[in-house]
């Protein structure tokens, strides 16, 4: 068997992605079944490229990887594998490989990890805990999916609000059982309410004599168990918090949220917009097989085919016209895609300050007066533009004059489209990132071609 090589950590000109013919060179261990090699070349990578490895690679090329290299699968290579791909991940996995990656697992970490797995699947991981990590996940499950319940863990480090930073010192230095990453000590009152935290910097830094509560932090405040996940992302980014206690119904502290949970929230919620924008299933990824890629992006295929068919309807009604001019014909995509791009322009825009909060009842109609106004400068822009095109193209100042105020019509419209109706959704309760698009192209096609064909009907025949 060959030795193993070497693998180097440091970034190169594509940043901080897999290291080139890495992939190949892991295949190339798999195919020649070198136990050896492989663990040589795994063995060095952070759990998150190791993850992004399996993700790369076929289904066959995973499974036979894995069949060689089962016992290198911790607990933090499943956490983080996309969830599609984990679940195929774990259906693989030996029973004894699959318990051991899970005791390494904060609870946090498991409640993701078998949260999507069905009831024999759950027992069975559940079974292999220790009795307080069992309830804690058990407890962690009973809550909301989405919610703040199930982001947080359980493993937090807590003190009276009358201790001072010496008995807090002394109580860190004789315990084993600490988290392995913790930002805060939360105090608590008799009641085992949260009333503030304080940070490791400042606990390290102050004098013994100290009271806890004399050092605690401005910026304490705690969240609902059951507030969605994605308020509680918010939350993180818009007061910078580093993590943040949880408590339940009476105010009781039952958690903590830290901040690479609330992140991770954050980029699948930006994520996710992005790939319902563009008419893609939310949670559809690379390693998605072939017929769960159809079946995500068929339905608004299907409706993009309506709203093109009224299009269509609208073009038929001018008939006549387009086969006495056919310079139109050749003008309608100029319409159809500038006012498209800018009616995408505006949606994107508006969908994100929609998922930012940045976008209110109290500057809704300012930012909207913009987007007008904005369509209506772009509009009077590439008016001039194509009225000079339409001119030199064709020979024919009126056809200039039709697509320049066909353009003006549309972009206004379009600007117009693409903020009023992710806010008009938000309002009816559907996700504005799912169905705007289509709704926004259908209004700029069809305003954008009876703009352009009406007014040449009217003022060309």
């Amino acid at each position: 068997m060959s030795e193993p090589e070497e693998i180097t950590t440091e970034t190169t000109e594509d940043g901080y992605a897999l290291e080139r013919g890495l992939v190949e060179r892991v295949l190339d261990a798999v195919d020649a079944t070198d136990a050896i090699a492989l663990d040589g070349l795994l063995d060095p990578l952070h759990p998150a490229d190791i993850a992004d490895l399996l993700e790369q690679i076929s289904g066959p090329e995973r499974r036979g990887l894995l069949s060689l290299w089962s016992m290198g699968i911790d607990g933090e290579v499943l956490s983080e594998l996309e969830e599609n791909l984990r679940e195929e991940v774990i259906a693989f996995l030996p029973s004894a490989v699959l318990t051991e990656a899970v005791r390494e697992l904060e609870s946090d970490d498991v409640v993701d990890l078998i949260e999507d797995m069905n009831d024999d699947q759950q027992q069975t991981i559940l079974d292999t805990l220790e009795d307080a990590d069992r309830v804690a996940v058990e407890r962690a499950l009973s809550y909301p999916e989405y919610s703040a319940g199930r982001l947080m863990q359980r493993e937090m480090v807590v003190a009276p609000q009358d201790w001072n930073v010496g008995q807090m010192i002394d109580f860190l230095r004789s315990h084993d059982d600490l988290p392995d990453q913790f930002y805060h000590v939360i105090l608590v009152d008799p009641g085992y309410h949260p009333v503030g935290y304080v940070t490791l910097g400042k606990l390290l830094g102050s004098p013994r004599a100290v009271k806890l509560t004399e050092i605690h932090e401005d910026s304490f405040r705690t969240i609902p168990v059951a507030q969605p996940e994605e308020e509680v992302a918010y939350a993180f980014n818009q007061y910078h918090l580093i993590s943040a206690p949880v408590v339940d119904e009476d105010d009781r502290l039952v958690g903590v949220i830290t901040i690479d949970d609330a992140m991770a929230v954050l980029d699948e919620e930006a994520e996710e917009d992005i790939l319902r924008l563009a008419g893609v299933g939310g949670d559809e990824s690379l390693s998605d097989r072939t017929l769960e890629t159809v079946r995500q992006r068929f339905p608004w295929l299907a409706v993009n085919l309506v709203t093109a068919i009224l299009a269509s309807m609208v073009i038929s009604q001018f008939e006549e016209i387009l086969t006495q001019i056919v310079a139109l014909a050749v003008l309608m995509p100029i319409v159809a895609s500038m006012g498209g791009n800018a009616g995408t322009q505006s949606l994107t825009v508006a969908v994100r300050a929609i998922a930012t909060k940045d976008l209110t009842g109290s500057n809704v109609w300012r930012v909207v007066r913009r987007e007008a106004m904005a369509g209506l400068i772009n509009g009077l822009i590439f008016a001039v533009v194509m009225g000079v095109i339409g001119i030199i193209w064709f020979g024919t100042p009126v056809l200039g004059a039709v697509i320049a105020a066909a353009m003006v019509i549309n972009l206004v419209v379009a600007a117009l489209a693409g903020i009023l109706i992710p806010i008009l959704l938000d309002k009816l309760g559907v996700d504005p990132a799912l169905a705007s698009g289509a709704f926004v192209t259908t209004v700029t096609d069809v305003v954008g071609f009876f703009a352009f064909l009406g007014l040449a009907a009217t003022l060309l025949v």
